[in-house]
């Protein structure tokens, strides 16, 4: 999953960049309002953390050229403007929550991914497939009450590839879910991971479409 932030305090972003990371998202950290839009109109992000007090384009004027582009991400306010009036107009102008500083990262975490649940159109808080577990709250992957050790990356791709059990996701895609600007990406680095899952989930775990990309097997084990 990716996320953008949007926060130009050095500090909160190193923070919630190194938090979230630890998390298995891919992060891209902007410290203004019109670097956050350039981000918006080159990347597809599963989620956007946006600050208010923004230099060059402040947080409110980001959200509602996004939602006037029609991007419909789910969008979490962080800001130091805590007065019943800014939270209302944050909520108005399209933010989907609302969370002021300071905060706690472990909150952060639980509302961003409340968020991406609720955005997937899902209420439980497990994902779930062919007998297969996986919490991302505490990052443990489980088949048939056994634990299956995932590096980050591979705990990330098979994230996306639950997310949207009937969903072909292509190999761009896919980089595009697990790492941010700036990393370095082998060309054959997706193939990797998904020979590294089929060893641990089994061969016919997920599925190859040839020319397409990738989707997980059908739902009967």
């Amino acid at each position: 999953m990716r996320i953008l932030l949007v926060e130009d305090d050095a500090m909160i972003g190193r923070a919630v960049s190194q938090a979230l990371r630890g998390e298995a998202y891919a992060v891209d950290w902007v410290r203004d309002g019109e670097a956050a839009l350039g981000a918006l109109g080159a990347m597809p992000y599963d989620l956007m953390l946006l600050d208010l007090g923004l230099p060059r384009r402040d947080g409110l004027a980001v959200l509602k050229e996004a939602r006037g582009r029609g991007l419909e991400l789910p969008v979490l306010v962080l800001t130091a403007r805590d007065a019943v009036e800014d939270r209302v107009a944050g909520l108005d102008a399209g933010a989907d929550d609302y969370l002021p500083k300071p905060f706690d990262l472990d909150e952060l975490s639980a509302r961003v991914r409340a968020l991406l649940r609720r955005h997937a159109g899902r209420g439980a808080p497990l994902l779930e497939h062919r007998g297969l577990r996986l919490d991302p709250a505490t990052r443990e992957v489980t088949r048939g009450g056994v634990e299956i050790a995932l590096t980050a990356r591979e705990f990330a791709l098979l994230r996306a590839l639950l997310e949207r059990p009937r969903a072909v996701l292509s190999r761009e895609r896919l980089r595009d879910k697990l790492y941010a600007f700036g990393e370095e990406v082998e060309s054959n680095t997706i193939e990797v991971y998904v020979h590294s899952l089929r060893r641990k989930l089994g061969a016919d775990f997920i599925v190859t479409v040839r020319g397409a990309g990738y989707r997980l097997a059908d739902d009967s084990p």
